[in-house]
């Protein structure tokens, strides 16, 4: 069995904060855990605009606090996101994702991430990055 609580994993070297200043994620459960897939709580800050392509991975997204919109890229529908609201890309889609105040948000990964990755330049992770330890 696996117990963490995510006041302790702010804390650690599971808590990243991107580059961009458009997020932070607390990963709660990585590749190392060997469960399949990786499970994140992610913070999308306050009037945060950026585009993603997760050309290598699946994500589903609950938000758990917080208002905004997913846009899809290139045929331009928005999704209104709220507490309660989940979004699968299960197709690697492209979008955008805009915060209307902070959001929390919960995420899960496959395949999982291994702990350190931000967005890459087409905004997708990297199959490759480091891994996070302890």
């Amino acid at each position: 069995m696996i117990v963490r609580d995510l006041a302790t994993a702010e804390q650690s070297n599971r808590r990243v904060v991107s580059p961009d200043g458009n997020w932070e994620s607390t990963r709660m459960l990585l590749k190392d855990d060997n469960m399949g897939f990786s499970f994140h709580i992610t913070t999308i800050y306050k009037y945060a605009d950026f585009g993603m392509h997760y050309q290598n991975h699946l994500e589903s997204v609950y938000c758990i606090s917080g208002e905004g919109e997913v846009e899809t890229v290139p045929e331009g529908k928005k999704y209104p996101i709220k507490p309660g609201t989940l979004y699968i890309l299960d197709k690697n889609d492209k979008h955008i994702l805009r915060a209307f105040e902070e959001m929390q948000m919960a995420c899960v990964f496959n395949p999982p991430l291994n702990g350190k990755e931000v967005h890459n330049a087409d905004g997708a992770y990297e199959l490759s990055a480091e891994a996070v330890t302890a």
